[in-house]
């Protein structure tokens, strides 16, 4: 069966961010993910996984001013600087998380600069991330997104993200596959998971409902049998990764609204 970890950003959200390790734990998850951690020092966070009994397999690194709506900075020319100052930061948390995994996102595309030059810079500086990662013991992860959840995302589709992950051709740089946003943009969501996880390079998926990113059993995709085809293909190839449940809870309004929403789940086990 495939292992499932609680995104702690958008799940439990009925509980302080600290409260939701525990929240998580008691609803039978073994692994947690999240967006940012930034906002605590990494003992805090390790205490909490620890006290729980909980892995950290994912967290990204710093994305630039998520405030002002920027959504990472990896393929901005100009931005260099920041952008190795952020992968710094994040390989500190991820070795006192045990993390094996950072995402790096894209960024925004922005207006009149030449997309070759933005996947010039973009592959530069995963390279040097997954260098940096690579002495750590770690994976630098890159995630294609929709455009409609986020407009201008630089990297979208999983054919690109592979050519970007072969031209750069280090070993511990892999592709994030959140089937929610591939649906989106591409469809055919079971032949892909053929197509590129047994190639070693898929490490991590992501799930939640289409088209309203809820819960797995609510929407167009049918996640009980793309659970069954990662399951098939992960035999055969090895793949021992986790899938992190990235979607927002819509099923019950008051304290317990995301274990409410958890019969999917359940129903899998």
């Amino acid at each position: 069966m495939p292992r499932f970890a609680a995104n702690l950003s958008m799940l439990y959200n009925e509980h302080d961010f600290l409260d939701r390790f525990e929240a998580a734990a008691r609803d039978g998850f073994e692994a947690v993910e999240f967006l940012f951690p930034y906002a605590f020092k990494p003992a805090e966070l390790a205490q909490r996984l620890a006290d729980h009994g909980l892995q950290q397999v994912l967290f990204n690194a710093p994305p630039g001013d998520w405030d002002t709506a920027e959504r990472g900075i990896a393929c901005l020319p100009g931005r260099e600087a920041e952008f190795r100052s952020g992968i710094q930061s994040a390989l500190e948390y991820a070795q006192v998380l045990n993390c094996p995994r950072v995402h790096v996102m894209a960024g925004l595309a922005p207006a009149g600069v030449a997309r070759a030059t933005l996947q010039g810079t973009y592959e530069a500086n995963l390279a040097w991330a997954a260098a940096q990662a690579l002495e750590a013991g770690l994976d630098i992860l890159v995630e294609p997104i929709n455009t409609r959840d986020i407009p201008g995302f630089f990297l979208n589709r999983q054919d690109e993200a592979h050519r970007i992950v072969g031209a750069v051709g280090a070993s511990n740089l892999k592709v994030q596959m959140d089937l929610y946003h591939c649906q989106i943009v591409e469809g055919d969501v079971a032949t892909k998971i053929r197509q590129y996880l047994p190639t070693g390079k898929v490490g991590h998926f992501q799930i939640a409902g289409v088209p309203m990113r809820h819960e797995p059993d609510l929407g167009e995709l049918n996640h009980p049998y793309l659970f069954d085809v990662i399951d098939e293909v992960s035999a055969a190839c090895g793949w021992q990764g986790w899938i992190g449940c990235e979607y927002r809870p819509a099923r019950g309004t008051v304290a317990g609204s995301t274990s409410t929403g958890l019969d999917w789940l359940r129903a899998r086990r």
